[in-house]
């Protein structure tokens, strides 16, 4: 009767071991928040063409649930981009390296210039090149930098806390104008 009850006092622990594992192994196979990014580079390409009014004029960055935010706003249409972690953020057309803080740097490069291509005026304005939003409190950005504008493409990188998923997308409006977004998830 002793033996009897030991093997059913086995099972039963067997069996709720494996009832309160199981969810645990499920959640750690779910994605984060639904992000199924990756880290790969990102490129896109938009009209070719190049137009006297579709320049870098703002760069703004958000906090949300699951991921932060960089957004690069653009008068006309958003041309041709890429986006990708590299070793050490460069200048556009110098090529000079740019320190950023974090464990990996990403940079943001769109054929968009940050000056108006006909008259050369600036439409751009910042600070601080090397402080170009306050990330402070961010989970993941850790700085954001200007890496300059060059030949009618414009660069941007963001120290990140490490090298972690990420998407791009482009957003038309209101108007004429669009929109690059760049969301770099919390975690994997």
């Amino acid at each position: 009767m002793r033996k009897l009850l030991r093997l059913l006092l086995g099972v039963l622990i067997v069996v709720a071991v494996s009832l309160t594992a199981a969810p645990a192994a499920e959640a750690a196979s779910r994605p984060y928040c639904g992000i199924w990014w990756g880290s790969l580079a990102k490129t896109g390409a938009g009209p070719s063409y190049a137009s006297a009014s579709d320049w870098v004029y703002n760069v703004r960055t958000g906090r949300h649930a699951c991921y932060d935010r960089l957004v690069v706003d653009v008068s006309g249409p958003v041309r041709t981009y890429t986006v990708q972690y590299v070793a050490q953020i460069h200048t556009e057309g110098g090529g000079f390296p740019v320190a950023t803080r974090g464990g990996a740097a990403l940079q943001i490069s769109v054929m968009n210039p940050g000056y108006n291509p006909v008259t050369g005026a600036q439409t751009f304005f910042y600070a601080d090149p090397n402080e170009l939003r306050n990330v402070t409190g961010y989970r993941t950005f850790r700085q954001v930098v200007w890496a300059g504008t060059y030949e009618g493409y414009s660069s941007i990188g963001i120290g990140v806390r490490a090298r972690l998923p990420f998407r791009v997308f482009v957003l038309t409006g209101p108007g004429s104008s669009s929109r690059l977004v760049v969301d770099v998830a919390h975690r994997w």
